[in-house]
């Protein structure tokens, strides 16, 4: 009876249609909210977001992401707080991708991106710095959140009704 069973199965997957594409030349359509590659964010006068409190670093559950910081110098400060971070560095070894980190950033310096196709030839490669990470002073992202909620969703008592703006697609260097 088992024979039977597992011959209408294998029957059915035969016949169905094939969901196969050819990866490079066509793209699978991601979901709506689908996130994968980090970046660091700035604010409009140009600032970065991040003030090195660690709390992306402390909820990561997988010890990816590491990060020194320093003083803000205050006749060319970095960042609007009093530290930033001096080093940022994020393990793509190591992340799941699981989005704690952003949830954990209370100034929203943290967000991902729709960019996710990785290839990486070394481990070194893997490690993302700051540099490849932090948004350029001239492309500034208009929504962090954008994708985390639905439409209609409820954030701090109001509701969230926008358009995804998309990020802009960066490329490193191999080294």
């Amino acid at each position: 009876m088992n024979f039977i069973k597992s011959f209408i199965v294998t029957f059915k997957n035969l016949i169905s249609k094939k969901f196969t594409v050819q990866y490079p030349e066509q793209k699978i359509q991601k979901p709506y909210r689908a996130r994968w590659m980090h970046i660091l964010q700035r604010y409009e006068n140009g600032l970065e977001r991040c003030i090195a409190c660690m709390l992306c670093a402390g909820s990561c559950p997988t010890d990816a992401i590491y990060i020194e910081g320093d003083e803000n110098p205050p006749d060319n400060p970095f960042s609007p707080g009093e530290r930033y971070p001096k080093i940022f560095d994020i393990d793509y070894g190591r992340c799941i991708l699981c989005g704690y980190c952003i949830e954990a950033c209370p100034t929203e310096a943290l967000a991902m991106t729709e960019l996710s196709d990785f290839a990486f030839y070394s481990r070194e490669n893997m490690v993302f710095r700051k540099e490849d990470l932090l948004v350029p002073e001239k492309e500034i992202s208009r929504a962090v959140w954008m994708g985390y909620y639905r439409k209609g969703d409820i954030k701090g008592g109001a509701r969230i009704s926008f358009k995804p703006y998309g990020y802009p697609v960066y490329r490193r260097k191999e080294k």
